[in-house]
């Protein structure tokens, strides 16, 4: 009986012993937790918003969603001053009218490593987050240009690096495309649209393909529907088409993302590249395509015996630069075929070979910059050939025309521990090039205008978490996660494209 009274006894206030050292324990790791999610914010990751559109469209401010209503292709509007500015498809060229009924989304949300540049020195292209120079009370998101004691100076919308140009690593340039034409999406059935004529030329005019044969050559542009091209020829004879950028969309250096009113003030890019698959139906045959820059006509071509090659025309004669022999290409099967002439450099890709040419580092390499005409696409082919999902591709142009420094011709020299930095969206972005003002420090220090000094550098951008996400009713917050918006944010690389 003793030891059972004990029992009854001794239970109760073990219990109640347990109780509180389980809530002690409990309230310790909270406040650990707590102090650890400081620390982690502080020194090792923190989440910010994009407030604007200085950096579309790899990172988006507050944006619309539209999709053109006469060729259905989407893109995204910047809603900064909550207002729709004037929308342009970026692949028809169409003009939305002004003002449509659509919801706005909010600017993408990023994690940033802060903390990482006081252990590994920052590479060209990282996206950064630093404390704005002019005003140290904002944050600023940009993309890194130029390094302590570097000289940079932007030609025809290319950065140059001590006088050579500086080529971006291959993720880097696959996020800094941007569409010229898309030929997946053509003409909505039904759709009367007006045309006007209020700009230097018809605003919208009437729709067509901007493929054209040239004389004598036999493209089927309608094989299956007007998103396939098709040739059925004798293996040997080259039959090419033209893009024309009066039907289509030019080449001018403007973003879908900012009002399309000032689409006719941007600089023509010439950096350009063409994608599009193709399937071979007869084991003879060739595939390429031909780009022009400064008058120069530049071609790459896919011979299905097995041969990748790169060349030029100079005084109308073909001259070969690069080639590889690969293994013969089966007919029947669809392969990708891409070529770009970007940062001066052509690159062929097809399948899953890649073939290089180094066009040479210095701005006059690749001939007279004077000559800064419109640019030219071509399709080359001969045999039997299906091709779909044909699109054009422009790189980034950086705006050098109306800026404070970095111009062509006044280049820019940084000192130590200073760095150079440029928004994505060149033509809408107060950055380096632009601010007319020393930067502020402590103790009444001031920086040299122009630069981001190292003290300001707070982390690097790495990772979208979150972006245009879903409401689930039309009267509650936007609250599921859009998974196809989540994704790595690419910089410096010692790869290059």
């Amino acid at each position: 009986m003793t030891d059972a009274s004990q029992q009854t006894i001794d239970y109760p206030m073990r219990r109640r012993s347990t109780t509180v050292e389980g809530i002690a324990n409990t309230l310790e790791l909270v406040v650990t937790a707590l102090i650890l999610a400081f620390v982690f914010r502080a020194f090792v990751v923190e989440a910010f918003r994009i407030p604007t559109g200085s950096m579309a469209e790899t990172l988006r401010g507050a944006h619309y969603h539209l999709r053109c209503i006469r060729c259905g292709f989407p893109y995204d509007v910047g809603g900064d001053s909550w207002s729709i500015p004037k929308p342009r498809c970026s692949s028809c060229g169409y003009d939305l009218p002004v003002g449509m009924g659509v919801s706005i989304s909010n600017g993408d949300r990023i994690l940033v490593l802060k903390g990482l540049y006081q252990f590994l020195p920052p590479k060209r292209w990282d996206v950064i987050v630093f404390k704005n120079p002019v005003d140290p009370r904002e944050n600023y998101i940009k993309r890194l240009i130029a390094l302590p004691e570097e000289t940079v100076e932007i030609i025809d919308g290319d950065i140059y690096i001590d006088g050579r140009i500086a080529r971006k690593p291959p993720k880097v340039q696959e996020e800094l495309w941007m569409p010229i034409y898309n030929n997946d999406y053509q003409m909505l059935r039904g759709r009367i649209l007006p045309t006007g004529n209020s700009g230097p030329r018809d605003e919208n005019p009437a729709w067509g393909q901007p493929f054209e044969n040239d004389p004598n050559a036999a493209w089927n542009l309608n094989a299956k529907g007007p998103t396939v091209f098709s040739l059925d020829s004798a293996p040997g004879p080259l039959h090419w088409m033209v893009y024309n950028s009066r039907v289509g969309n030019d080449f001018r250096s403007s973003y879908a993302y900012n009002d399309g009113s000032e689409h006719y003030l941007q600089p023509v890019c010439s950096d350009l590249m063409i994608r599009f698959d193709v399937t071979n139906r007869l084991p003879e045959g060739v595939v390429g395509a031909a780009l022009t820059k400064y008058g120069v006509e530049y071609r790459a071509t896919v011979d299905f015996a097995g041969v990748l090659a790169l060349g030029k025309t100079v005084d109308g004669a073909f001259v070969e630069l690069a080639r590889r022999e690969t293994a013969p290409v089966k007919s029947g099967r669809s392969r990708r075929f891409q070529f770009a002439n970007v940062d001066h450099q052509l690159v062929l890709s097809f399948g899953g070979e890649t073939l290089r040419y180094d066009l040479g580092s210095a701005p006059g390499d690749l001939g007279d910059a004077s000559l800064r005409g419109t640019p030219a696409v071509k399709i080359m082919g001969s045999g039997a050939l299906t091709l779909w999902h044909i699109s054009l591709y422009r790189d980034i142009h950086y705006i050098s025309e109306r800026i404070l420094r970095a111009a062509e011709g006044d280049p820019f020299t940084l000192g130590p521990d200073e760095f150079f930095a440029c928004g994505d969206n060149s033509p809408c972005s107060l950055d380096s090039r632009l601010w007319a003002t020393a930067g502020i420090g402590n103790s009444d220090v001031q920086y040299t205008k122009g630069v981001v000094p190292r003290d300001y550098l707070m982390g690097k951008a790495f990772f979208v978490y979150w972006s245009d996400a879903f409401k689930p009713l039309e009267n509650l917050l936007p609250i599921i996660p859009n998974m196809g918006g989540v994704q790595l944010i690419y910089g410096g690389s010692d790869k290059q494209f």
